[in-house]
């Protein structure tokens, strides 16, 4: 399947929804638009929860019909996030050699994102791996402003 770019909650404050919207023009695909529309359980949720199973069964008795988002460090929380049947499981800061690595592992209905350290040298690594989705903050927090002007002559 095609690989997604995504963006990132990551923009400018008052301009989310611009941003949202270039990117979307722009050929790439929102994450999320707020905290509202999906959940993503990262390390203080799984802590306050007590553990990842906990976290996921609690997102899906919260609101059953959201996407539940699990953020992973590492190879055991990754297996923790697929036991569960978390919707998508977020490697944050895997390398692509990393990634490469988890090629035996099977990840069922699970979709599989990449976020953190994303270059433009080391996209391409993942876009031939077992990924869905590569998310990028950079896409909304990097934006540098143009300098347009018109003149009347």
């Amino acid at each position: 399947s095609e690989v997604k770019i995504l963006d990132t909650r990551k923009t400018i404050p008052g301009l989310r929804l611009a941003q949202k919207y270039a990117v979307a023009v722009g050929g790439c695909n929102n994450h999320r638009i707020g905290l509202y529309d999906a959940f993503l359980i990262k390390e203080n949720h799984i802590a306050a929860c007590g553990g990842i199973a906990l976290a996921v069964a609690k997102a899906r008795e919260i609101a059953p019909e959201k996407v539940v988002e699990v953020e992973v460090e590492n190879l055991d929380e990754l297996n923790e996030a697929l036991d569960a049947q978390a919707d998508v499981v977020m490697l944050d800061n895997f390398s692509p050699s990393d990634i490469d690595n988890l090629k035996h592992l099977n990840f069922g209905e699970t979709k599989i994102e990449v976020s953190g350290n994303i270059t433009d040298e080391t996209v391409k690594h993942y876009i031939n791996s077992a990924v869905n989705y590569i998310s990028s903050g950079s896409l909304t927090k990097h934006v540098q402003a143009t300098d347009l002007s018109m003149r009347l002559v």
